[in-house]
């Protein structure tokens, strides 16, 4: 089947992206200078656009053109078919997602097929997922495969990267994405979110790929959608902070006690306050997470409990340190232009720069 789709998908994508971003047919029109009838035969695919007229209706939509042009990754996260009364939030944010998520692909195939790129094979469990239970096995699993043990983990960035899925930290509305094309695996992640939440969602979008979608066979055939998830999440929260590691901290503490020693593994594990009291009610150190729930920790409580300010994830880096090196090599083999290089890695390589270091004599 050819990567190129054809006017009859085009259109389709030009009409769930203008959907996604809020306009209507009119709005659109006379944002790229063409008769609302125009844009209409356009999205039933009925009138090509011609190559200004796709690269003006990229732009306004904020998309690349390749959006339009290159069919998806063929495994997708899931989302909701966008409609003109659609929520305008879950639905449209979830497209975005996707289409952020396509982009990524591309780009990293991109500087995989220029050679300067070797990625890892992803990790599979090899075990059966049946349940929620099964799920956290899989991630203590995944832990020793890794040498964590219950130790804090460092960037998920690198984490996912050594699991082989690639991750990409973007500037969308949403959650998560993530997508298997072949033997590469790659995910997004809003870095909207707060830190911790940013951590669960990379852990779950790993979970995916771990444990398999959708999500096994044993799971997919004898659970519904909301439970496989679920079992999803319990890995995510399992990989983030072992249940062990929350017996082994609050062993014997009083209640007060309990939520100091509670407060140091949020901080220590870079976790949300929400995931702590999960994890320390299902190890059994807890009764209830509400009695709890309401006092979530301060900064300064953090601070004092791990003796730092954790330093948060996905925040400063946005792509995996093989990509960022993977296209500054692309550049020094003048293979990319300094502005690719940045798009590239998402603004962390700056075009001018790259420009400067070219000008002084540091590109070969």
């Amino acid at each position: 089947m050819s990567d190129q789709l054809d006017w009859v998908d085009i259109g389709a994508r030009l009409r769930q992206s203008r959907i996604a971003a809020g306009l209507s047919q009119d709005q659109l029109a006379r944002a790229i200078g063409l008769e609302r009838t125009m844009v209409a035969k356009a999205e039933a695919g009925v009138r090509r656009l011609d190559a200004l007229e796709l690269s003006r209706v990229a732009a306004v939509l904020g998309l690349p053109m390749a959006h339009f042009l290159a069919r998806p990754p063929a495994v997708l996260s899931r989302r909701t078919e966008l409609a003109e009364d659609a929520n305008a939030d879950a639905a449209r944010n979830a497209y975005l997602l996707e289409a952020e998520l396509a982009s990524w692909l591309r780009d990293v195939r991109q500087l995989i097929g220029l050679g300067v790129l070797d990625h890892a094979r992803p990790v599979r469990y090899p075990g059966a997922i049946r349940d929620a239970a099964d799920a956290r096995d899989a991630a203590t699993w995944l832990r020793n495969e890794l040498g964590a043990g219950n130790d804090p983990l460092g960037s998920l960035l690198q984490l996912c990267e050594t699991a082989g899925q690639l991750l990409l930290a973007a500037d969308v509305p949403g959650e998560g994405a993530s997508a298997l094309d072949g033997d590469l695996a790659v995910c997004v992640v809003s870095s909207r979110s707060e830190p911790g939440r940013r951590r669960s969602t990379a852990a779950h979008e790993l979970g995916h790929l771990v444990i398999g979608d959708e999500y096994s066979t044993d799971l997919a055939v004898h659970s519904s959608r909301e439970d496989r998830e679920r079992a999803v999440d319990a890995f995510a929260a399992e990989l983030l902070l072992p249940s062990a590691a929350v017996s082994h901290a609050v062993a014997a503490s009083s209640l007060e006690g309990t939520r100091t020693a509670l407060v140091r593994l949020a901080a220590v594990y870079r976790t949300s306050w929400s995931l702590v009291l999960r994890q320390a009610e299902r190890a059994g150190v807890i009764d209830q997470r509400q009695s709890l729930a309401s006092r979530v920790p301060t900064r300064a409580e953090l601070m004092d409990a791990a003796g730092w300010v954790p330093e948060p994830d996905l925040e400063q880096l946005r792509v995996p340190p093989s990509v960022a090196a993977a296209v500054m090599k692309a550049w020094r083999r003048g293979l990319i232009t300094p502005a690719r290089a940045e798009e590239l890695s998402r603004g962390q390589i700056s075009a001018d720069d790259l420009a400067f270091a070219s000008d002084v004599g540091e590109k070969p």
